[in-house]
Order: C-alpha cells, then structure tokens, then sequence
C-alpha cells in the first residue's frame, strides 16, 4: 500500500487544469461497444479507474490505440462472446465500479451480458437496481447466476429488446446512462423520465447523437430515444473534470493561496462555485477560467432568516455529492458552522474522525450529517497518520494535510490515484510539498 507524505504549511501559486472528467470517461469509453466502427476518444483522464475500464475492453477483443496522451481511438469490431461470459470476464467487473457501464452496450449488441455486484469505493450501499429493472423493462430477462455471483441479462431467443416509457425510480446517473445506450438499439421509442441529466449524461448523449443514435431531451430529466438498427464512428471530447476543479478552489482556499484554474468549462460547473462562495471564498471568472485570490479569512454565510448554512447533496443541477468531503474540509477553517448533509452515501463522512483527530471541530449526528465549526485560521490543523477510505475523502484529506503543521502520512493512496491523474507531481509544480512512498 503506498503513501504520501505531505509537509504541510506551504502555500500555492501558479496555473493548473483540470483533467478531463472521470465519470464522463467511464461511460463515453463504454459506449464504444455500441458500434464494430472506430471511436475517436479525446482528453481522456489516465487515471486507475480508466486505464483499468479499457484493460477490460481489451480483454474481451477491442483494438485500443492511444495516439497521444489523453486521445485513444476504441474498435470493437472482434469482440469475443465466449469471454464476456467467463468467469474471468465476470470477476474483473466486479472489482471495477465503472465496469457497469458496459452492461447495457454488451446487452444492446449482443443480447446476453452479465451485471457482477460492482466493486470501487466503500462509501455504503451502492443499488444497482434501476440499472436492472430498466433493461427488464427493454425486454431482457433477468436471473442470479450463484456461481458467478452476477446478474445474467438476456434478450429472449428470436427477440429484441423493445423501447418503454419508464419512469426511473430515483435520477441515478449511472443508472440513466446504461438504459439510453441500451436504448438506442431497441426497436422503436423509449422514455426515460426521472433521468439523471448531469453534464456527464449530457455529453454521452451528445456522443451517442454523433453516432447516429436518435435522442431527444439533452439536458432535461425526460429522455426520449427512438431506436436504430446500427450505430456507426464518431469522434469526442471529454470535459475538464468538475470535481478537480472544486477540489483545486479548495486546496487555494484552506492554504490561503492564490490559483488560476484554467479552462473550466465555467458554464457546466452549474452550482459549485456558489457552494464555494457560500463559504466566503471569493472566485473570479475570467473568460472560461477560475482565479482564486489568496484570503486571510471567509466568512460562511447564513441564511436569510439567521439560521445555519445547510449545504447538502442533490441531483444534477444542485450539488455534487462528490464535492461534499472538500468543502467539508475547507469549512474547517472557515468563520462560522455550517451544516453538512451528504444524503446518497451513509459511510462517507466517517473520515470526520481523522480530521478531528487533526484539531478540526466536527460533530457527527449521524452517519449522513455534520455541524463542522470553523477556526477562521486562528488555530492550524495539526499533521497526522491519515488513511484515505475512498476517492474524496482522499482528496478532502490530502487539502487538510497540505494546510496542516507538520508533517502527515496519507495511506491506501491508490484510491486518491483511482480519481487524480499524478496528483502529486502536479501539485508540487505549484508549491505543495509531496512525497510518494
């Protein structure tokens, strides 16, 4: 298990951009097994997560060219049947979380394709149920194999999957995303109401439409999709990740730096930045970047009747559940209390304790809420032994060590490098202090 460790209290300068999205990258690189013509790929993040979704789409026969850094063009034009259904197949899904994004593709073009438990962060209970009640709802039959352990999906001999209204029984993102790229091979119109439309959906929508695919709705929670007969090449960019991008106005903030976030894609960060500035902390946008100016000290806000600032999680356009442990971690050393409710995932604010452990004061109220109370920087978070349990608590972490006095080991970094493409080298261009072990 490798570590960082971070000598804290120096503070940043310079220019950083962002990484093209993960989440993006997982469903648009998955997309690619709709069609057996050649899919051009651009800015794609080379993260873990990544790189291991497109082993997986070499094992089981895609041709992978990586042109240049970021740009990859995918050719699923030989894809083995035999392997998709192999126990070898079935147990490298399992242990990718992105991996179950291939499920609707694989079922769409060659009717049978298995749905593992998926692995990924441990962050509580993840269902996969609307994922699988929407593929029932196209056609596929649906049974638990025990030995695999997996979710065996099938079109019924002679058959094809046919278009359905449904409506999603919460706005899963994840979920909507393999329903439409199932859809757009089912015979006739498929309504997806109650979809997910987050900038993620947004753009494998736009890549599925450049396809040949036929959708309307892009960017609302009502999705229409008349199916075709083939899809065919296209090309693509991915957006800058607006995760990185949140995760960066907090590293400026808690150090008390100055940054320029370049080419954000301002207009699909939807409402992160007021998050930020509900903290007290000042953001410019200048043209398509962020600037954020060193501050001594940010007030969180209230609201208008006095009472304390509640910044909770919400589908797409409110805010990201991933942004929640960074802003958690800025607020620290904010002036004020404000209210944290992270309402998907009941196990990821357990981190709390390694951040108290550091000085911060937090209480937990229960498994989905917090009170954080700030220190307005009067009092410096101490360094720590620190383990990172998940992608964002492993950022989240990493801020507070970089802000801390002393020096802090941050273990089990493979999941900080799941979501962060060289986190550290980039970091350290900018003044930080890091050390990979």
């Amino acid at each position: 298990m490798s570590s960082f460790v971070v000598e804290g209290g120096h503070k940043l300068s310079g220019t950083i951009r962002p990484q093209g999205a993960k989440n993006e990258a997982l469903e648009v690189i998955s997309a690619v097994l709709l069609t057996d013509e050649a899919v051009t790929i651009s800015n794609i993040p080379e993260i873990v997560d990544v790189r291991n979704l497109i082993m997986v789409l070499e094992g089981m026969g895609v041709q992978v060219t990586r042109h240049e850094k970021g740009k990859y063009t995918f050719k699923a034009d030989k894809i083995d049947p035999a392997y998709i259904s192999s126990d070898d197949f079935v147990g490298k899904c399992a242990s990718l979380r992105g991996s179950v994004m291939v499920v609707g593709p694989l079922l769409a073009r060659f009717g049978h394709a298995y749905f593992p438990k998926p692995g990924g962060d441990k962050i509580g209970r993840r269902r996969v149920d609307t994922h699988i009640r929407g593929m029932i709802n196209l056609g596929a039959s649906c049974e638990y194999d025990m030995d695999k352990k997996a979710f065996s999906l099938a079109i019924p001999a002679g058959e094809r999957l046919r278009g359905k209204y449904m409506l999603l029984d919460e706005a899963s993102v994840t979920g909507t995303a393999n329903i439409l790229m199932t859809a757009t091979l089912a015979e006739g119109e498929t309504t997806i109401y109650n979809a997910a439309c987050e900038p993620y959906i947004q753009q494998l929508s736009k890549l599925l439409i450049a396809m040949g695919a036929k959708i309307e709705g892009v960017g609302s929670n009502l999705l229409k999709i008349t199916g075709v007969e083939k899809l065919h090449g296209a090309s693509h960019v991915i957006l800058p990740d607006m995760i990185e991008v949140g995760s960066f106005i907090g590293m400026a903030a808690l150090t008390q730096s100055s940054l320029t976030i370049k080419d954000v894609s301002y207009e699909n960060l939807g409402i992160i930045p007021e998050a930020f500035r509900r903290l007290g902390i000042q953001l410019e946008q200048r043209g398509d970047d962020i600037y954020v100016p060193a501050q001594e000290s940010y007030v969180i806000d209230s609201f208008l009747d006095g009472s304390i600032l509640h910044l909770a999680d919400a589908p797409w356009p409110g805010l990201t559940p991933d942004l929640l442990s960074v802003l958690l971690v800025v607020a620290t050393q904010c002036k004020g209390s404000v209210l944290i409710h992270q309402k998907m995932f009941e196990s990821r604010l357990f981190f709390t304790d390694m951040l108290k452990d550091m000085g911060a004061e937090i209480i937990l109220c229960d498994p989905h809420r917090c009170v954080v109370i700030g220190h307005d920087h009067n009092f410096q978070l101490r360094a720590g032994k620190l383990l990172s349990p998940d992608i964002r608590a492993g950022i989240a972490l990493l801020i507070a060590a970089m802000s801390a006095k002393g020096t802090s080991v941050i273990g089990n970094i493979e999941q900080i490098d799941r979501g962060y493409e060289d986190i550290d080298l980039r970091l350290n261009a900018l003044g930080a202090r890091i050390t990979r072990q």
